[in-house]
This record gives structure tokens, sequence and C-alpha cells, in this order.
């Protein structure tokens, strides 16, 4: 099933996926990593966790859909110096790997943007060696939480998953991974949890302002007014309660996400 991506690569979008790194985004990964490994990164977008993973294992591969998307990333690896790495565009329902070319399959906020996720993992454990580790990340749309209640924001929650799921993504997919893991058949799986979470002034002005951004300027504003989903009108009138959010000395957001290991 042919997918759009939701997200695309306006800067207001790169402003929230290059401030990833391993620590924050991959914890519950890394201590299955070992020096000797070889890891797939699929999906790796501006390649901040990629080039993380990079000083922690002996080679990464890192893919995006297009040569134009997988190019973040090469400038990524490349400013920082980051000699162990090779580059592929690669579809993850039909990766252009032999089975079990890698020790580390990974991907981080993919599968909630892909057309079959059990497909998608489906191929991330046939390009796994046996012995080796397929991990998974994605956030829940429908679990983030925030205070105060600002109306404008239960608009965006609304409107997102619907321009989501038009897309023919699955914007909750945290809860479904495990689910979708024993369905692609993994039988030893292990399912966690983590949050990010947004409460400081500087916090607060940062995700706040990058969302009002965002929801004015990125492919979801281009896509939800394409299709009808919204108006300018309502595009604005979210925006504002963004940076309403944002300037509440009140203000805290936190977002679920949801967490496979998988041995093969």
């Amino acid at each position: 099933m042919d997918t759009v991506y939701t997200h695309g690569h306006h800067e207001s979008v790169l402003r929230s996926h290059r401030w990833r790194t391993a620590a924050n985004s991959a914890a519950y990964l890394l201590p299955a990593l070992r020096p000797e490994a070889t890891l797939l990164d699929v999906g790796s977008g501006p390649g901040t966790i990629t080039a993380d993973l990079a000083g922690l294992v002996s080679r990464v591969t890192a893919t995006e859909v297009s040569e134009e998307a997988l190019g973040l990333a090469r400038a990524e690896l490349t400013a920082r110096g980051v000699a162990n790495a090779d580059f592929a565009v690669a579809d993850v329902h039909a990766l252009p790997f032999p089975d079990g070319s890698f020790d580390v399959v990974h991907a981080h906020q993919v599968l909630q943007h892909v057309g079959d996720p059990v497909q998608a993992l489906r191929e991330m454990r046939r390009v796994a060696r046996p012995g080796g580790v397929v991990a998974a990340r994605d956030s829940d749309y429908a679990a983030f939480v925030w205070y105060p209640r600002v109306p404008a924001l239960d608009d965006w929650m609304a409107l997102y998953q619907k321009v989501a799921r038009g897309n023919g993504g699955e914007p909750d997919a945290g809860r479904r991974l495990l689910s979708w893991a024993r369905a692609a058949g993994f039988t030893d799986v292990t399912a966690t949890s983590s949050t990010w979470c947004y409460a400081s002034p500087e916090d607060r002005a940062w995700w706040g302002g990058m969302w009002a951004d965002r929801v004015l300027r990125s492919a979801m504003a281009e896509q939800a007014l394409a299709t009808g989903a919204a108006t300018a009108d309502d595009l604005r009138r979210i925006s504002e309660g963004w940076w309403e959010w944002a300037a509440d000395g009140d203000g805290w957001l936190s977002i679920l996400h949801g967490e496979i290991l998988c041995r093969v």
C-alpha cells in the first residue's frame, strides 16, 4: 500500500528531528549494542541518531526512501566526520539486502508512516542475522497529554489523526508495536515504553514554536488544505493555540512512545 509521508522535510520538521539523539530516542536499544556489530538504520531522517549509533558499532548503513531524503543523513554524518557509514535508498517493505546482513536493524518513528508495518518488520527480520536484534520505537499520538487545556490543541490532534490516516499511516503506532511484531513472526519480544516531556519555559518555547510553524508551513499543512481537512483560518487558529500553550507558565506536555526489542 502506498503512503504519503505526513511530515515532509520543511525546516520546522527538521528542527524537531535534529533534536533526536541515541540517548533520548533509542535508550532501550543501547544495552544490546556491541562494538563489533553492524547496524541498519531504516528511515534515518536527518541522521542525528544514526551518527550517534555509528559511534557505538563497527558500521552503520542508513536508508531513506529517496536520494533527497538520504542526503540529509549523508550531510549530517559527513559534517560529524563519521567514516563507518554506508547509504542506500530503500523501501522497508522490500529491503535491498541479502538475508542475515546485519546484527542490528533499527527504525525510529518509521512504522507509523508505512503502508504495511507487519511486512516492514518481516523484512527487518529477514535482513537481521540469527541471534541479532530488530528494534523499533514509535510515538502514540492519542496518548499525547498536555496541560492546560487549550481547545485549539484538541483540534490539532483531531486534524493530525485525520491527515495521517488519510495518508495511509497509523498515528497511534506505539501501542501496536508488540502486536505487529508478533504478527511478523517474532516470538522473543521485549516491549517497553518511554516518554519525552516538555515543561520548562525553554522546552515549551521550542516545542510549541516548532508545531506552530509546522501547522502553517510543513507538508502536513499542505495536505490538510489540499484535502479539505482544514482551512487556512483553521491552521492559523491551531498555530496560535500552540503559542498560547507555550506561553503558559503551567504548560506541560508528555509524549508516549512504544518500543520493541526483538531477538531473531
